[in-house]
């Protein structure tokens, strides 16, 4: 098994297809290649969500968060993967989502993400979403892997 590495934005390009405005991850941090590793997210007012959730009061839907931590779960397996195409990663369900805090505009977003078992290409993860060191969500969700 390799070291633990640090993947730019233009190295998570080249593992995840999703592209501007539903890129989620400014930066990887694999610690277990295929197994465990963080993402984060720098999270702006400048992201188009805002504009509707909520003008007033701006806060990151939960949904993204979650789509957060898939999007870091699919870069730790694509970046394990062997050659030259990087795998396909889609969701098969979502279990235990809890929304703890609202995450807002300058926050900066930290996806821990766990491999919790593999078998054949179906992997089940579990991930919790950090900002200043605080839970503010968690969930277990379930991916195929093509």
């Amino acid at each position: 098994m390799s070291e633990s590495r640090v993947y730019t934005i233009e190295e998570i390009m080249k593992l995840l297809p999703h592209r501007y405005p539903f890129l989620l991850l400014d930066r990887l941090e694999i610690e277990i290649p295929g197994e465990k590793g963080m993402g984060l997210k720098n999270v702006t007012m400048n992201e188009e969500f805002f504009q509707g959730h909520f003008p007033n009061n701006p806060v990151m839907p939960g949904v993204l968060q979650v789509e957060a931590m898939a999007q870091t779960a699919g870069a730790i397996v694509a970046a394990a993967a062997s050659g030259e195409k990087t795998p396909d990663v889609l969701f098969m369900s979502i279990d235990g989502v809890k929304f703890r805090k609202p995450v807002k505009p300058g926050d900066q977003l930290k996806m821990h993400v766990e491999k919790v078992q593999s078998r054949r290409n179906v992997y089940v993860f579990k991930g919790k979403t950090m900002v200043d060191d605080k839970v503010v969500s968690e969930a277990e969700f379930t991916a195929m892997i093509l």
